[in-house]
């Protein structure tokens, strides 16, 4: 597939998909070149790419995610476990937040809370 192909299935633009190669985002299994030196992407891309859409939304920085999948740093499987287990960690915090902002809300819609505004 071409960039744009690409960019039409992942919902990604173009200049999105370049930065992530820039950022070595993109595995290089993912990417050959042609004959005239264009960008043919594997079929599997596609995944991958809906996959590091999910991590974004999770707050997954683009540096970590780079640390995750680059070949060439040679990180071990220990490092980048810690790295998702420290996300994993930060995903438990603010679900614990948002849980007890869950609890004050409804406190607040039955009355029980001290607020202020009565709803």
């Amino acid at each position: 597939m071409k960039i744009n192909d690409v960019s039409k299935l992942t919902g990604l633009p173009i200049s999105t998909l370049r930065f992530y190669e820039r950022k070595n985002l993109i595995p290089d299994t993912f990417v050959k070149r042609d004959v005239n030196n264009y960008r043919i992407y594997s079929e599997e891309i596609v995944e991958f790419l809906n996959d590091v859409k999910v991590l974004l939304s999770v707050d997954f920085s683009i540096e970590e995610l780079s640390l995750l999948v680059n070949q060439q740093l040679n990180l071990s499987y220990e490092v980048k476990k810690k790295i998702v287990e420290q996300k994993i960690k930060e995903i438990e915090d603010v679900q614990k937040r948002l849980k007890k902002s869950k609890q004050f809300l409804n406190a607040v819609l039955e009355g029980k809370a001290n607020f202020q505004t009565k709803c």
